[in-house]
């Protein structure tokens, strides 16, 4: 197992691509931190799931766009799993409007989830790593970071403030031999991306633009998390990685 002993955060991830990425990571032999702000049920069900992989695994709620949420999750992963090795930056959700018609609080929160929070959960991480001489940041970004997107003036800058972000992080923490790197995903099949990939009409717009012409299931996505977090991405740093089926190449 390519991540046996290995003791991870994921947050976000009672559903969707945190939890598929929480479930790979049981899997390959990592204690994983579920994290969830309201869906405790599909928490519960993760965890579960990897404690009958033979995996310690805990559901913990926080917010992470605030510094006691992160903390609160690093302290889990040491306190109740016996350290941190992995942080997935995952975390978010949608608050999409016109440029013209966005207000702050939809810019604001958007903001806070997707960019404000990688910083703050690396930030708690970080005495951890420096001390132990190791560790891995995977963020999250999407697409839209890379190429923008309508109807998402929040969610894009958001999402392209990350890859800048994450090449800074790998930049102050490589002295720590500490490796942060970015994911970058297109259309996943999700509940988030429900109405993309039922919706006709939005779903030829955007299988037009995906040139392997399928949306992604978690099967697709889970290796390169895993790969990033295991000894074999040891070496690599401050990278972006598009796992998009083509979608961010056009």
């Amino acid at each position: 197992m390519r991540l046996s002993g290995k003791k991870a955060i994921v947050t976000g991830s009672s559903r969707g691509v945190g939890a598929a990425v929480a479930l790979a990571y049981g899997r390959e032999g990592a204690d994983v931190v579920v994290n969830y702000t309201s869906s405790e049920g599909p928490a519960r069900d993760v965890v579960k799931q990897i404690q009958d992989m033979g995996r310690q695994a805990v559901a913990v709620k926080a917010d992470v766009a605030g510094e006691a949420g992160c903390q609160a999750l690093v302290d889990a992963a040491v306190n109740e799993l016996g350290g941190l090795d992995i942080v997935v930056n995952n975390a978010g959700f949608t608050r999409p409007a016109m440029l013209h018609k966005m207000d702050v609080d939809k810019w604001d929160q958007v903001l806070d989830i997707h960019l404000k929070a990688v910083w703050l959960m690396s930030k708690a991480a970080h005495p951890h790593f420096k001390e132990q001489g190791s560790g891995s940041i995977i963020n999250v970004t999407s697409v839209a970071g890379v190429v923008g997107t309508i109807g998402q003036v929040n969610y894009s800058a958001a999402k392209g403030g990350v890859i800048s972000l994450t090449k800074s992080i790998a930049r102050e923490m490589a002295r720590f031999n500490v490796v942060c790197n970015v994911i970058s995903l297109g259309i996943v099949a999700t509940d988030m991306t429900e109405k993309i990939r039922t919706d006709e009409k939005l779903r030829d717009i955007y299988m037009n633009r995906i040139l392997l012409k399928r949306f992604a299931e978690p099967d697709d996505i889970t290796p390169a998390f895993v790969f990033l977090a295991s000894d074999e991405g040891s070496y690599i740093t401050g990278q972006l990685l598009c796992v998009d089926g083509g979608y961010g190449m056009i």
